[in-house]
């Protein structure tokens, strides 16, 4: 067994989006999962001796679930998608974590803008009752901003449209590739979800940025921001590479 490495049990798992399965584990020692929100475990995966390695954001909200929960994308042919999506209750995967600095830290910004793709927003999710927590100041703006293609691939809207509601100084809005659709809603926009930064007036000096996802968004996104003046400390990455597995 990988040094460090843990099984976890499958509990359940349903499909939330066409492309996206949401899993939910237990740990087969029943030992918590001490993580910090925004943090990954690393799933291996033995294919004929060979150790292939696939990480994936935490999805669980604290307090809310005691399980390991992670979004899943599906991979055409690829062999994490073939484990992850044929997984039935009760059976088991080897993991390491959790790992990643892509955390809510000590810090006091006018604003936290939330920038992912796809299965990029799994981590936002996790952090939503500590932005709860801070949302309470009312200098504090969060912005959660989720760029897919369709509404068909939105993940989690109904949780942070939810937060919208409860807190004012929270919004979240989704940004599709493709057309967008009849009778859209405020939230709803045309657009890749970089080229919200437009508007947005960002400024370094009260602005963290997050970037969760495609690597070539995070790319695009991170020369607009440096154009803006902002460096490693107000910009924080992860970018979600396709192995091929």
């Amino acid at each position: 067994m990988i040094k460090n490495s843990f099984p976890l049990v499958l509990e359940w798992a349903k499909q939330i989006t066409p492309r996206v399965r949401h899993l939910a584990f237990s740990r087969e020692d029943q030992a918590d999962l001490a993580f910090t929100p925004g943090q990954f475990i690393t799933i291996h995966i033995d294919v004929d001796g060979k150790v292939l390695r696939r990480s994936y954001s935490i999805a669980t909200i604290p307090g809310k679930s005691e399980l390991i929960e992670i979004a899943a994308g599906r991979v055409e042919g690829g062999i994490a998608t073939t484990l992850l999506y044929g997984l039935k209750p009760g059976e088991k995967i080897t993991v390491t974590g959790p790992f990643g600095r892509l955390i809510l830290r000590d810090e006091q910004p006018s604003r936290y803008v939330l920038v992912a793709t796809g299965t990029g927003v799994t981590p936002y999710r996790s952090m939503m009752p500590m932005l709860a927590e801070r949302l309470a100041d009312q200098q504090l703006e969060v912005m959660v901003l989720l760029g897919v293609r369709n509404r068909d691939e939105l993940l989690y809207a109904d949780e942070f449209l939810s937060y919208a509601q409860q807190y004012p100084n929270f919004h979240f809005r989704a940004y599709y590739s493709r057309k967008l659709p009849e009778q859209a809603q405020d939230f709803e926009h045309q657009g890749y979800v970089q080229t919200s930064f437009a508007d947005l007036n960002l400024e370094p000096s009260r602005d963290i940025v997050f970037l969760c996802g495609n690597p070539d968004m995070i790319d695009d996104a991170f020369t607009v921001l440096k154009d803006k003046g902002f460096d490693a400390k107000t910009v924080r990455r992860e970018k979600y590479i396709s192995s091929g597995f």
